[in-house]
Order: structure tokens, then sequence, then C-alpha cells
């Protein structure tokens, strides 16, 4: 559902041997860890190899309490600077928590001025994480097909949800250990392990969505390793993470009527609705359909909202959503339907879901009384129907998480010289409040606003206002002038909402195009 941007927690200095947490924390001492080199081969991935990536691993202790004791093995690629002004190492996390960034060492090519150029770009499956080992896996079948409907409705619907989200909690102590050391601090220090690793005295960091709560983790745990930081839509640390995924239900709702108007200006193409509301009465008038005609026997109502919650992430997919829902309505062809819920959601492989709630459970403590939880999300539900039960079933089990939640991170970025952060005004997933309070707490730090965004985590997708100043900052450090008072401090226009193939002044380079696809691809994993 909501892949918010969980916690990395972490805050610490290095005290002789010791690298201590701040008490808000609660994690122990830990030993300083020094890691072997990375042995670099080849990639197996064509897409990495194409862009003359290499690949190994990191081995990193399981529990950095116990440097000496039992070790995990990390992804990580990389992609070697090509000019002769060699600035460090870039790492960069995409978000989720759950999310593989693996590929994301391709990225240096999509800032422009040919700014990425000057940085050995890294990309790394966090613990637990795709490619590293070993990975979590808890029920590879709970994304299935025609779940139960999610607005639980009756009491054998209530019950079957909170059925399922305990069994998943349940599934997942099968994974051991490795599930009690799935801190947001935990993959910080992994970051800087991989620092060491790199034999790098600082790292350069480019986060996106939970990727920012990682990089204000790391910034906090770890102030003088850091040397420049790019934090794209960025979650709100005051919030992690209960009352953040309540705050996200209103905001995708919000979105989805932005997007439902979009089709209704562009009836002439999809015809759908001349109005936002006969497109809205349309889509739910679907989704009851389906409760009991699951379309081709597989999408239900649950795929349905998981599908067009993608449209509350990005402009960039109206289109192929669109055609999607008007391919169902006019000729009845579920098979696209289902190609857009299977690019997203990954039935048959959990590890991202198992992550996220790896991450997510621990870092912060949940209400572990279901009667708050269905108070709260009845309320929320009044006002913002669209997917507030989809993202509480999503978050469900947290309630009977096995491993006990610890306190979020006391954020605090005054030690960073300075980092530029990047938010639209309307992203849902990590309202724009979170982009002003890391300003707050990064005294240091300059933002770029985009005032009527919907997207999520958009930079280095084609906007020059925004991509220009990443640059700048990139090459030489540049940032706009610090303003007074809580605001942005620079302003960019969002991309122009797409205009679809038939519509008047449809052009061949539609907005979100230029975003780079091993990103793209990349937060729409993460977002799903």
């Amino acid at each position: 559902m909501t892949k918010l941007v969980p916690t990395i927690l972490a805050a610490g200095v290095l005290a002789s041997c010791l690298v201590t947490a701040p008490a808000s924390a609660e994690t122990p001492a830990v030993e300083e860890f020094t890691p072997d080199p990375i042995a670099w081969g080849a990639c197996e991935s064509s897409a990495l190899t194409r862009a003359g990536a290499e690949c190994g691993y990191l081995d990193v202790p399981l529990d950095y309490a116990d440097p000496a004791g039992a070790k995990i093995s990390l992804a990580v690629s990389r992609v070697r600077h090509t000019s002769a002004d060699y600035q460090g190492v870039m790492v960069v996390n995409p978000g989720g928590p759950g999310g593989s960034g693996l590929g994301l060492s391709a990225l240096g090519p999509a800032v422009p001025k040919d700014a990425g150029s000057s940085y050995d770009w890294i990309g790394f499956d966090p613990r637990g994480v795709g490619s590293s080992r070993p990975a979590l896996s808890c029920d590879p079948g709970y994304f299935g097909y025609d779940r139960p409907a999610y607005v639980p409705r009756t009491p054998d619907l209530e019950r079957t949800w909170l059925d399922r989200s305990r069994g998943y909690a349940a599934a997942c102590e099968k994974n051991g250990p490795l599930l009690r050391h799935m801190h947001t601090t935990d993959v910080a220090e992994d970051v800087d392990s991989l620092r060491k690793a790199l034999g790098e005295e600082e790292i350069n960091y480019f986060g996106f969505s939970y990727g920012t709560y990682l990089g204000q983790v790391y910034a906090t745990l770890h102030p003088d390793r850091v040397r420049r930081m790019v934090l794209d839509s960025n979650v709100d640390p005051r919030k992690v993470f209960y009352q953040a995924n309540l705050d996200q239900d209103v905001a995708f709702d919000r979105n989805i009527g932005i997007y439902f108007d979009w089709v209704a200006r562009h009836d002439a193409v999809f015809h759908l609705g001349t109005t936002a509301r006969a497109v809205e009465d349309l889509w739910y008038a679907q989704q009851r359909e389906l409760t009991t005609t699951p379309a081709g026997g597989v999408i239900g109502p649950d795929e349905w909202t998981d599908i067009f919650l993608q449209a509350g992430y990005y402009q960039a997919t109206w289109e192929e959503l669109t055609n999607a829902f008007a391919g169902w309505v006019h000729q009845r062809d579920w098979q696209t339907v289902k190609v857009r819920y299977d690019r997203t959601n990954s039935p048959g492989d959990d590890n991202g879901f198992a992550v996220y709630n790896a991450v997510q459970c621990t870092d912060a403590p949940w209400p572990r009384n279901w009667t708050e939880w269905k108070v709260d999300n009845w309320i929320t539900h009044s006002r913002a129907p669209f997917e507030t039960w989809g993202n509480a079933w999503y978050n469900a089990s947290c309630l009977t998480w096995p491993v006990p939640a610890g306190k979020p991170v006391d954020v605090d970025g005054r030690g960073v010289a300075g980092a530029l952060l990047i938010g639209e005004e309307l992203d849902a997933a990590t309202p724009f409040a979170g982009n002003l309070e890391v300003r707050r707490r990064f005294p240091d730090s300059r933002l770029i606003g985009e005032p009527g965004g919907t997207t999520h985590a958009g930079s280095l997708s084609g906007n020059a206002c925004v991509d220009d100043r990443i640059a700048d900052y990139l090459a030489t450090g540049a940032l706009p002038p610090r303003l007074p008072g809580d605001r942005a401090d620079a302003v960019c226009d969002p991309l122009p909402e797409p205009e679809p193939e038939g519509a008047p002044g449809a052009r061949a380079d539609r907005a979100g195009a230029g975003q780079p696809a091993v990103l793209r691809q990349a937060l729409e994993m993460v977002a799903g």
C-alpha cells in the first residue's frame, strides 16, 4: 500500500572506540566495526552491465553490538566516475523501506550538466532486501488475487483481515535473529560500514522517500561523515509512523480527486465521464462490481484500489492507468488491468513487504490495541474512503509484530554543513509539512518547493528548475540563499500534467518521460 518512508533510527557520536546513540533511540552501545574491502566483479544484471557497473558483497555484523559475531551480506553496485574532478562516492537509496537500490548506481547520467560524472555512484540492497543475504520473506502468497475486501463492513471481514495480519506477523518469526536487527539505525550503520569499505572519509548521499529518513538518521548519527546530501520527498520525523499513515490517507484521497478531474477533462480520449464526480462514481461502481465478480477471476476490489494508488503518486502513470480503466469499462479487458497490478505488487514475492514491516513495526511504537486502530481508521475513512482501509491492513501486522518496537531517533541535522531538500507541495506519500520540519532541523539546508505538484520523489525527472539546482549543488556545493521564515527557499513549477495521446496539444515527450527508467521502476515498486 503506501510504503511511506519509515525510519532509520540512529544517532551517535564516536567516543574512543564506541558509537553511542541518544537515549531516545534506545539502541545499545555499538563497538566500532572495520569491514573488509568489497571484492568487485561482474554484475548479474544486464542493465547494470550496460551501465558499466561492477558488483560485489559487503559483509556487516548482524548485530553491531557484537561486531565479531554473525555476519550478513549486502549486495552493492558501483559505477565509477568518468570526470577528472573526482568528488567522492554518492550513496543512493530509493525508499520503502524494502526498496531495492542495487540498480541505482546507474543514476549518474540523469543529473544535468554532466554533474554526476564526478562521483562514484553506489547502489545497494539494504539488509534483508533483494539480492542481499539473507533476504526476508514471510508469506510469499500474501499478495495474491481477489483478496477479501479491504473495507471491513461486516464483523467477518474484520476478523478475516485481523487473522491475516496476525498470521503474517507470526510467519515472519521464521526469519530468526535478522528480524531483531532491521531497525533504520542498523541500516544507517550499514551505510557507514559501506563508507569504510570504500575507503572514504565522507559520503555524498541521495535519498528518495523513506531514503530521506535514512539520510536524516545517518546525518544525526554521523554528521561529520556527510559531505553533500539531497533528500527528495522528506518523511516527517515527528510522525513515524502511525500518524503518518493516517495523514497519507487524507492526502491520497485528495490526489485521486485531482486525477479524476484530469480524466474528466480528457473525456474525448477516454470516455469515462465529463466531470470529476462522474469519473469518481464510475470508478467506485467498478470497485463494487468487482467485489462480487472479479475481473478475469483475479482482480477484485482490493487489487483495483492498489492499481490506482499509483495515480496518487505519479502523474506520469495517469495515461497508462486510464487506458487500463477505459479498456476495462468499454471492452472488459481484464488482462491489461492485471498487468498493472502485477507490475507494482509482485504476487508470489513478499520480500519488499516483509522488510517494510520489519523496519516500520520496530522503528517506532504502534498502538497494540485494535480498538484504537478501528476508531481512527473509520473516522479517517469517513472523509477519505479511497485507500484508508487498504493502508490500515497494509500496516496491521504491527499490531502483533513479534519484535518489540523502539523509539524513533530525535533527528538533528545541526551538525551537517548543508543539504538540499526537495518536495512537491501536494505529495501524498510524504506531505509537504515533513519537508518544512526537516528544514527546521537542518538549519544549513535549503528547500525547493513545487506548489501544486502531486508527484512523489520526482527529482531527476526532467524538470530543469529542480534538476539544474541539483546539478549545481553536486558540482560546486552551491545552494539557494536561505530565506527567513518557515517556507521553501526556492520555488519551481512542477512538470505540467500529461497530455494523453490523441488529445489536443499532446506531445511525444509527455510529462514524466524524462525520468530515468531505472529510477522510475525502482520508485514504482517501492510505492506499490
